[in-house]
């Protein structure tokens, strides 16, 4: 009987191994150490390629490991490089949320890179290259996420009508200040609970001057940027009389 059996499960071997047709793969599609292959495709196949000829798809960098952390090595020993402007948020706007997030990335892997360039350059007591990058950089990255707390704020105001990502109220606090108050789960009633009693959502009348300076100081402080502005608008128009863009942004700047 165990010969029987032993005969009958060697005949089911031969004839799976049967089914697989063997199959010569030419010379040259062909590996150095490997002549034949299992062909599972069916014998009427016309023009079928070998799997061994599909190459991968890759879509990263072809510098891998460390080498991401530092610059191209054409730009060893250059003081100035080359860069472009930082995005702004008007330019991230008109981008879908994949490529904010691809976008989110590359950024980083930036960073990163410039950041490792500005430590050599401490280490070796050199001037760091075209060091504006870093802001750049720094500048596009805290306007990507701008734009995506936008679209986060109005997703949910569409979908809760909240203001906020946690229910609260806005209310003063003890300096006078207008404070987003975020509410919290209590175990007992607010009546009754003396540590959220003991909060103070007024301010006394003696703040107040306090708050009349605060707003001061940002009002000056705005009208002090503005003028800025001006006046570096008014010297690029001196400096490049022919520029369109500096015209019109003078004009829009006068008027406001």
């Amino acid at each position: 009987m165990a010969a029987a059996s032993l005969g009958r499960l060697c005949r089911r071997f031969s004839a799976a191994l049967n089914s697989f047709r063997c199959s010569v793969i030419p010379e040259a599609a062909a590996s150095p150490g490997c002549r034949f292959s299992l062909s599972l495709l069916p014998r009427n196949t016309q023009n079928a390629t070998s799997f061994t000829q599909c190459r991968s798809l890759h879509t990263t960098l072809s510098r891998k490991g460390l080498e991401e952390f530092f610059d191209d090595p054409k730009n060893w020993g250059e003081e100035k490089v080359k860069s472009g402007a930082s995005w702004t948020c008007q330019q991230l706007r008109n981008k879908s949320n994949e490529d904010l997030h691809k976008l989110w990335y590359v950024l980083l892997k930036e960073r990163n890179m410039l950041l490792t360039l500005e430590q050599e350059a401490k280490r070796q007591r050199l001037p760091m290259p075209s060091p504006e990058r870093l802001e750049k950089v720094a500048e596009s990255m805290d306007a990507l996420d701008k734009v995506v707390q936008e679209r986060e704020d109005a997703l949910r105001l569409l979908q809760t009508g909240q203001e906020k990502a946690r229910p609260g109220a806005w209310r003063r606090d003890i300096f006078g200040r207008i404070i987003w108050h975020k509410f919290k789960q209590w175990p007992i009633p607010w009546y009754l609970n003396k540590r959220y009693n003991r909060k103070r959502f007024f301010a006394m009348p003696y703040v107040d001057r306090f708050v009349r300076l605060r707003l001061e100081k940002q009002i000056r402080i705005t009208v002090r940027k503005k003028n800025l502005e001006k006046k570096n608008v008014k010297f690029l128009q001196k400096k490049f009389p022919h520029s369109e863009v500096q015209k019109s942004s003078l004009v829009q700047d006068v008027n406001s």
